[in-house]
């Protein structure tokens, strides 16, 4: 044996099966590299042992954390990672002074370090092991606001029989809404939209009829009902100057505006003559 796991044999699998041993793993808890693979000597002469690195495998929790480390060690930020959970579900929570570097806007830093962690943890993996990257329980904090949303939103939407379009989110947030609303028989909620703009809808059970034959459905800003109300205007097919009319979910061109009816030729026998009586007359008898 020699220092830093390294193991010799006369051949690599002798090297291997020494270095098991004497470190009590099996094959599938080791990573196994291959240093030298020796070679026979001439009459005993010449020859070379193989020699093999066997140390015991990183955890799948062990493997992301330090790759978050080290790339807070990139982007310069003062930050570390411990691991609060490395079985069926790996949590890995994130130290630092200054929080709004890791977390981002929304959320934005702290969701792309946990789908990267998730990636690295995942490798060789027959089954996906969900990752959560969490910093100053930020995460049970969002899905708070996140669940208070979804149930005053639900209640506007059966009390005034719309449906609601909430902001994209990422899929970890829009599972927290349909999970909120899941027990409910008065609303139910959907995805729609492609990722990275992909939304949750919610529609009440007594969605009014209107509401039924349009997409244009408003979507929550928090900015109150005001655009709401415009868009729902423009649904229901109200004519918009210098834009036409609505016709399913596409504005259809300008209509032509009619030309005005000519008014009707008043013809007086008295000025001219019985030829002009005569023919008005006739258009009367057939021709209007």
């Amino acid at each position: 044996m020699e220092s830093n796991n390294v193991f010799t044999g006369k051949t690599v699998e002798e090297a291997v099966e020494s270095g098991l041993e004497a470190l009590g793993l099996t094959r599938e808890q080791a990573d196994i590299k291959v240093l030298d693979e020796g070679k026979k000597g001439i009459f005993g002469l010449g020859g070379s042992k193989a020699r093999v690195s066997v140390e015991k495998r990183a955890t799948d929790g062990q493997r992301a954390a330090k790759f978050v480390d080290g790339l807070f060690e990139i982007l310069k930020i003062n930050a570390f990672t411990e691991i609060v959970s490395d079985g069926e579900k790996v949590e890995i929570n994130v130290q630092t002074a200054n929080s709004h570097q890791v977390i981002g806007h929304h959320g934005e830093v702290l969701d792309a370090i946990q789908t990267i962690a998730g990636a690295v943890a995942n490798i060789g993996n027959e089954q996906y092991k969900k990752v959560v990257v969490d910093c100053e329980n930020y995460r049970d904090g969002r899905k708070k606001t996140l669940t208070s949303l979804a149930e005053k939103l639900a209640a506007k939407a059966v009390e005034r029989g719309r449906k609601y379009k909430l902001e994209p989110m990422n899929p970890y947030e829009r599972r927290i809404i349909h999970a909120a609303l899941a027990g409910r028989e008065d609303v139910k909620t959907i995805s729609e939209g492609d990722e990275p703009n992909r939304y949750v809808v919610i529609v009440p059970a007594n969605l009014k009829p209107y509401e039924r034959r349009t997409r244009n459905d408003r979507r929550f800003s928090g900015r109150g009902d005001r655009n709401g109300e415009r868009r729902f205007n423009r649904d229901r097919g109200e004519r918009r100057e210098g834009r036409g009319e609505r016709s399913g979910d596409r504005y259809s061109s300008p209509r032509p505006a009619r030309p005005p009816k000519a008014k009707r030729e008043i013809r007086f026998g008295t000025f001219l003559g019985n030829s002009g009586a005569g023919k008005t007359e006739e258009n009367n008898n057939g021709e209007e």
